[in-house]
């Protein structure tokens, strides 16, 4: 079990200490969950008030918020304590899975590939031919990588994933559980008889960036010609569909079961809500926001937030929800 003093702690979020306690920190918990040995954090008045009835022997605090540690509590009060948050969750986050060698002899790998230093390959995994590992990429059990595919060093592939032939991953990649990574776009057209669907071969790859995160059971599909392609720093959530030729900008975020249609593009920064739906050869532009549940129709303009179904500006959305609350009273 990790322990950290307050004075540890406190080297690592760099804060102000009020108060003293006797106890260690073993932990991090909600502030309604936590026990004398953990740490909890208030990133807003809203929790504030839960202070005095909580268990825990320090809390990070916004420096905007005003309270009192109370006795034998600390607080360490920082600009954000979001930000406080992600620093301590690293520093408490447990061993990652054990590897017994490096290369498990249970996984199949070509004669071709080649491997950086430092690499672990996990029992049952398949490495095709010709596929290059960076320096320090960790592949875990079950995890398949199809011919002539690249991937960036001190980059992370959780089980279950597939990557398919001819695909491009970045340095530092993070990919969760059963990702998988180009496959077919989705593409038919009718036969000429009208009795019968005719598949669209779809002949391009993936190409991911640097520090992209893809969580569990997430699909990127190859493009049709060219490059599907996932810029440096985004963050995909679970169950998140990205459609063949689409391009995402730097740092894009996509919450969970949210989908992106055929040859979408979307600027820097563009942050997509849960279980929002964008139609096909749309453009999202930089800094943009699409609501969870909405429906993307067209393109939407830089910095704009839009919602609903067809989405629309949100100032607009909201008077007309407003405007169809009172018509039913």
């Amino acid at each position: 079990m990790k322990s950290f003093s307050i004075e540890d702690i406190n080297a690592i979020i760099n804060g102000t200490i009020i108060g003293t306690t006797t106890n260690q920190i073993t932990g991090l918990e909600q502030i309604q969950k936590a026990t004398e040995n953990q740490a909890t954090f208030i990133g807003s008045r809203k929790f504030a008030k839960l202070w005095n009835d909580s268990k825990a022997s320090l809390a990070i605090v916004n420096d905007t918020i005003d309270i009192e540690p109370g006795d034998n509590r600390v607080l360490i009060k920082v600009k954000n304590a979001d930000l406080a948050m992600a620093k301590l969750l690293e520093a408490f986050t447990p061993e990652a899975p054990h590897f017994e060698t490096a290369i498990h002899p249970a996984a199949t790998i070509d004669k071709s590939v080649t491997i950086g230093e430092g690499c672990r390959v996990g029992a049952g995994s398949y490495i095709g031919k010709n596929v290059v590992l960076g320096d320090h990429v960790t592949i875990y059990p079950n995890v398949t990588i199809l011919d002539d595919t690249t991937i960036g060093a001190h980059t992370t592939i959780w089980s279950g994933t597939i990557i398919r032939e001819r695909t491009e991953v970045g340095s530092g990649c993070i990919f969760h559980n059963n990702v998988s990574i180009g496959a077919d776009g989705f593409g038919y057209r009718p036969s000429d008889d009208g009795r019968g669907l005719v598949k669209i071969a779809h002949i391009g790859n993936v190409v991911i960036g640097n520090g992209v995160e893809i969580g569990a059971n997430s699909c990127v599909d190859r493009g049709k010609f060219s490059s599907t392609i996932i810029g440096d720093g985004c963050k995909i959530d679970n169950l998140v569909q990205i459609a063949h030729n689409c391009v995402l900008g730097r740092s894009c975020i996509m919450a969970g079961s949210s989908g992106l249609a055929g040859s979408v593009t979307l600027g820097d920064g563009v942050v997509i809500g849960g279980s929002a739906s964008i139609k096909d050869h749309t453009t999202i532009h930089s800094g943009a926001t699409v609501g969870a549940g909405s429906g993307v129709m067209g393109d939407v303009a830089a910095g704009k937030t839009v919602l609903g179904y067809p989405a629309v500006d949100s100032r607009e959305m909201l008077k007309q929800w407003v405007a169809l609350r009172k018509l039913a009273r």
